[in-house]
């Protein structure tokens, strides 16, 4: 009881003892007080201190050291639990629970967590962003940046053709070469008499959106920048809103397209030396292509109907099928402003683009079979034409079997080359298809298209070399 007293004084002159102004006798004595005496009781005799084991220099007689040794060394923590009284009076400190300690940890370390990703985010979107504006990235004017992008760019150094003018040029648009479902193509004759194929995209204004805008001024564009003698030549483009209008005007050969002669017209009028200049033509433009370009272009779809013969039956490889580009593309991507476009916005990415590549040299090697025996690449009587011509070209002795049997002055050594270059076309594996500069390379080495050659082979061949002149 003294000593609870006794703490409490301590505290102060409001608390405890200290509140007794009549206090004027007390005997603390012979107890195990510790400590310092407080102020407020100093005017009490030192005697009623003795026998304690006070520190206070106002104390007298206080027991030995060994019986307050104990005491004396809990000192600190004694007053410690002073302080605490006074914090918080009449309750004891309490252990924690230890469930309570776990999860007090396990919250910390959440919380810790949770501030270290709150930073990382913070920082990556203080990131400065490139300065660079991709087209089918969302932004409040993309309308505008899809429109000049190319318009203001590109599209002032390509000839822009009105549509009066070919509308006249094509008979009132009645001469119609190829109809299919999203464009016709026209054929036409300009006034100072050019021949000019007209591909017209068949859509309405509705359903036109910046998108489609955007591949199709880029289609134009990439079209323009082609320049080689055995690829068809982008004249010019038409794009009127009144009425609704996007065309691509191309350089017109007059001769009709390769499958023509193939599988619908005379076939003696493409003789075997014809074949071999048209094998090595489409070989040279696809060559310029792959090879000569960057990044490189790609036929869309490389067949006999997209290989157009000028009067001296030379090659020009069109992308008439570039409409379904672009409304492939369309389809594939939600538009270049929206979020889905960022993964297919890169359709031209060197990757695709290697795809493509890949494509085309497959293409030409069914093409190459297609010049040699003169069936299309299927019919429902004989299938596929890469299936019936493995078994020969995995028999070398069995390759003349490919040949039209129309055709006459067939040069052995030539065949053979070819049907070497079409089995490496035909790889499965993309990656073991050679480069068109290589394969190119085999045809122009392998094949002698000369006058020397088909005389010294055939002195009969004067009326078929009088035909190819």
């Amino acid at each position: 009881m003294g000593a609870s007293l006794l703490r409490s004084a301590s505290k102060g002159h409001n608390t405890g003892l200290c509140r007794l102004p009549r206090l004027r006798n007390a005997d603390f004595s012979y107890n195990f007080l510790v400590g310092l005496i407080p102020a407020c009781l100093k005017y009490l005799p030192r005697t009623s201190f003795e026998g304690n084991c006070l520190q206070d220099k106002y104390a007298i007689l206080q027991r030995s050291t060994e019986k307050c040794g104990a005491l004396t060394k809990s000192k600190g923590a004694i007053e410690e639990a002073y302080k605490h009284s006074s914090e918080q009076p009449d309750h004891r400190k309490q252990s924690q629970p230890e469930w309570l300690v776990i999860l007090e940890i396990i919250t910390g370390s959440l919380m810790f967590v949770f501030c270290i990703s709150a930073l990382a985010t913070a920082l990556k979107l203080c990131k400065p962003k490139s300065s660079q504006t991709l087209p089918w990235k969302r932004s409040s004017n993309c309308e505008n940046q899809l429109k000049s992008s190319v318009d203001g760019e590109v599209l002032k150094n390509i000839a822009r053709i009105y549509r009066q003018e070919l509308e006249v040029a094509c008979e009132d648009f009645s001469n119609i070469i190829g109809t299919y479902p999203d464009s016709i193509i026209y054929k036409g004759t300009m006034v100072g008499g050019q021949e000019i194929a007209v591909v017209s995209l068949c859509i309405s204004k509705d359903q036109w959106t910046s998108y489609l805008e955007f591949y199709f001024q880029n289609k134009v564009a990439a079209l323009a920048r082609l320049n080689h003698g055995n690829i068809s030549k982008l004249l010019g483009f038409c794009k009127e809103d009144d009425p609704f209008t996007r065309m691509l005007i191309f350089n017109y050969a007059s001769n009709g397209t390769l499958a023509e002669h193939l599988h619908y017209g005379e076939e003696c009028r493409l003789s075997w030396l014809r074949r071999m200049k048209i094998a090595i033509g489409i070989a040279r433009g696809l060559k310029y292509l792959h090879t000569e370009l960057q990044p490189p272009f790609t036929i869309c779809d490389l067949n006999s109907n997209s290989v157009y013969l000028t009067e001296d039956f030379s090659p020009k490889l069109v992308d008439f099928e570039s409409r379904k580009t672009i409304f492939s593309k369309s389809k594939m991507i939600g538009g270049p402003c929206s979020s889905s476009g960022r993964f297919y916005g890169f359709m031209d990415s060197l990757e695709h683009r290697h795809m493509d590549v890949q494509g085309n040299t497959f293409a030409f090697g069914v093409l190459l079979l297609e010049i040699v025996s003169g069936r299309p690449p299927f019919c429902k009587d004989r299938g596929s034409l890469v299936n019936w011509a493995m078994e020969y070209l995995q028999n070398p002795e069995e390759i003349d079997r490919l040949v039209d049997p129309e055709l006459k002055n067939v040069k052995h050594d030539d065949l053979a080359v070819i049907c070497s270059v079409v089995s490496l076309c035909l790889e499965s594996d993309p990656t073991k298809r050679p480069s068109m500069q290589i394969i190119c390379s085999v045809l122009e080495n392998g094949i002698d298209t000369s006058t020397a050659s088909i005389l010294k082979d055939s002195p009969l061949a004067w009326a078929e070399l009088a035909l190819s002149s």
